[in-house]
């Protein structure tokens, strides 16, 4: 099948650090199962600065077109593309993908993010966005959510999309996988990881331990709000930012992740907690909801800092066995949220509505 994937949310260059590589892992799995994958990624100019994101002319980059932009761009997509469009679907990702599918006469899905249901609900969306967006929904062939939270969010918007809805999560890389049914460490090990910002809630973590015996924390991380974090609890052991496989490694040492944070589309970071064999916590009605099942296969909080420092302390007071379930329940979801798994299940969706 030739595939074309529209997104803004694509890293032009292998080496990019400050653009999630979730939507890059699906065309990767896309490929490895014998697909043919082409990019575009549309880029406002302004993003560049404001997102603090890497600059690239216009132009392809190992099969990634960048098309920059000022003005709206769906006027003129395909004068802007300048090539002929011969593939079987588009998928397209985040509001600007999804607009630029739209002008292409093409069949396409459109990938729902938390973005997405931001200009379908924010009033200063609704003079010019709002529509145009909306009515490249009911063009689009399918909707695939990216977690069964925002699927939901949107059915409840406009249950109209019903039939042509479907979530498609992302995987973890089978490699990192382990199972740990091991008791836990004495002192208990708690681990949160993000880029800090207020959404994240990392200091209702910080507060939630603070003066509580039996626990250390660690949190892994950076951003502007570091120094004020850091004035809350001199105990907690900062670590900056990680590679990759340092933080895999520190969830390996861990006995628990948390990260209370709302607003999440998905959250990758829970999956990989749980992959690594930590009792994992999420938040409730945010996008990892669904796949974490409180007290089956972990734990959902509310960023209150007085309930997570209660659910940390049944957490350590539940016996061996009733943490050896958990943790195997963890282990045994997990097992079906693999990168090529998704893939998988992402490619059954669309083979469904052509």
């Amino acid at each position: 099948m030739k595939i074309l994937f529209i997104t803004d949310l694509y890293p032009v260059q292998e080496n990019e650090t400050t653009t999630p590589r979730t939507l890059y892992d699906f065309v990767q799995g896309f490929k490895s199962l014998g697909h043919f994958v082409d990019v575009i990624k549309p880029n406002f100019i302004l993003n560049s600065f404001i997102r603090q994101k890497p600059f690239y002319k216009t132009g392809l980059y190992n099969n990634i077109y960048n098309i920059n932009y000022w003005t709206p761009f769906w006027f003129n997509v395909k004068r802007k593309l300048n090539r002929k469009l011969d593939y079987d679907i588009v998928i397209a990702h985040m509001p600007s993908g999804i607009l630029f599918a739209d002008k292409l006469n093409l069949p396409f899905v459109a990938g729902i993010h938390n973005s997405d249901l931001t200009v379908l609900t924010n009033p200063l969306y609704k003079i010019h966005f709002k529509n145009r967006l909306l009515n490249a929904l009911r063009n689009a062939k399918g909707i695939a959510c990216r977690s069964e939270v925002i699927k939901n969010k949107l059915l409840n918007l406009y249950p109209e999309f019903e039939q042509k809805t479907f979530t498609a999560p992302s995987g973890v890389d089978e490699s990192i996988i382990i199972e740990n049914l091991q008791p836990l460490h004495s002192p208990v090990k708690v681990l949160t990881c993000a880029n800090f910002k207020k959404r994240k809630n990392i200091d209702k973590v910080i507060l939630a331990l603070k003066n509580l015996e039996g626990f250390e924390l660690t949190v892994i991380g950076d951003g502007a709000l570091r120094k004020n974090l850091e004035k809350l609890d001199t105990n907690v052991n900062f670590t900056g930012a990680l590679p990759h496989n340092e933080v895999i490694a520190k969830m390996r040492g861990s006995d628990i992740f948390i990260l209370p944070s709302t607003g999440e589309t998905f959250g990758m970071v829970y999956l990989e907690a749980m992959a690594s064999g930590c009792i994992t916590i999420g938040t409730k009605d945010d996008g990892v909801d669904g796949i974490i099942k409180n007290q089956e296969n972990g734990f959902l909080t509310v960023p209150i800092s007085t309930e997570i420092r209660k659910l940390l302390q049944f957490i350590k007071s539940m016996d061996d066995d009733r943490l050896k379930v958990l943790r195997y329940n963890s282990f045994s979801t997990i097992k079906t949220f693999t990168k090529k798994r998704c893939c998988e299940h992402y490619l059954q969706q669309i083979f469904k509505i052509l």
